[in-house]
C-alpha cells in the first residue's frame, strides 16, 4: 500500500475555519440524535415493563440502564473532544476575515 498523495488546497483560511465549525455542528447534531434514541430506548423498555403480560425483568431494566449509561459516557467524551476542537479553532487567526461580532455582557 502506497502513501496517499495530498495536493495543496485552494481553500481560504476563513473557509477552512467555517468548514471546521460546520463539522463540529454536524457532530453535535449527530450526538443529539443518539441521545434522543437512548431516551426512546428507555421509554420503550418502561412501556414494555408496564404491560400486563410483560416478560421484562429487573435484570433487563438494569441492562438497558447500563447500556444507556455507557453510551452517555461515550457521548460525554465526544463532547469534551469537540470542546477542545472548538477551543483550537478559536485560536486560529484569519486576517482576511472580519472580526466576529461580540455579545454585550
Amino acid at each position: 500500500m502506497s502513501m496517499p498523495v495530498i495536493s495543496p488546497s485552494t481553500t481560504s483560511p476563513c473557509q477552512a475555519i467555517t468548514d471546521l465549525l460546520q463539522s463540529i455542528a454536524l457532530q453535535e447534531a449527530g450526538l443529539a440524535h443518539i441521545i434522543n434514541a437512548e431516551g426512546e430506548k428507555i421509554q420503550q423498555v418502561i412501556e414494555m415493563a408496564q404491560a400486563t403480560d410483560s416478560t421484562v425483568t429487573i435484570d433487563d431494566l438494569i441492562a438497558v440502564n447500563q447500556s444507556v449509561s455507557d453510551t452517555l459516557t461515550k457521548i460525554i467524551k465526544m463532547e469534551m473532544m469537540l470542546e477542545f476542537k472548538l477551543e483550537e479553532i478559536n485560536r486560529l487567526d484569519c486576517p482576511s476575515c472580519s472580526p466576529c461580532p461580540t455579545t454585550p455582557a
